[in-house]
């Protein structure tokens, strides 16, 4: 059966329908969000660098991950970046990144994840990369989800993505793998 039949159904069989509910939902709101989504970033198992003015982000990068030999940023201030993934051939290329750099638009207190629309020709920087450098300015932290989709827009790549700290998962034994599937280690630099 193909989609357009199945839904032409559906509607055929439709009977009572019902509008939206015409009070918006109001999603929690933090006395103090930025001190809600540092507390939430923690929780998920990220490290948070609260950047002061003046600091190098070049310099912060490799204080929190010294060991690093291959840094993948298409940021112009990251001038340590061994790979650019805008220039990089094939997303394989990128594959061996010990840390990745990008830019987050929105964070949201209530879980600790963070809005990164894909700037640079090669989005699997994001995923690829064995831990992730997320740069976020403090006034771009909301309280929730529906304050963060509000703010939302889409580039030309129309793509995003939400993170929220290292990527884990636990099969049935009870077994926490880091890293399964993205980063095995998030820090988020606050400027």
């Amino acid at each position: 059966m193909k989609k357009e039949d199945l839904l032409s159904k559906l509607r055929a069989n439709t009977h009572v329908k019902f509008d939206m509910p015409a009070q918006p939902v109001q999603g929690i709101v933090y006395a103090d969000t930025l001190s809600q989504f540092i507390s939430m970033l923690k929780n998920v198992g990220a490290k948070v660098i609260e950047a002061q003015p003046g600091d190098d982000a070049n310099e912060l990068v490799s204080r929190a991950y010294p060991e690093a030999k291959v840094i993948a940023s298409n940021l112009k201030e990251i001038t340590i970046a061994t790979l650019n993934p805008d220039t990089v051939e094939r997303a394989q290329d990128l594959n061996g990144t010990d840390v990745g750099v990008v830019r987050g638009d929105v964070g949201v207190a209530e879980n600790g994840c963070i809005w990164i629309p894909q700037t640079m020709k090669e989005k699997a920087v994001c995923f690829i990369s064995e831990n992730l450098v997320i740069f976020l300015e403090r006034k771009n932290v909301v309280n929730n989800m529906h304050e963060a989709y509000a703010r939302i827009t889409m580039n030309d790549y129309g793509f995003g993505t939400f993170i929220s700290g290292p990527s884990k998962t636990a099969d049935i034994e009870q077994a926490l793998v880091m890293g399964a599937q993205a980063a095995r280690g998030v820090t988020v630099v606050l400027v």
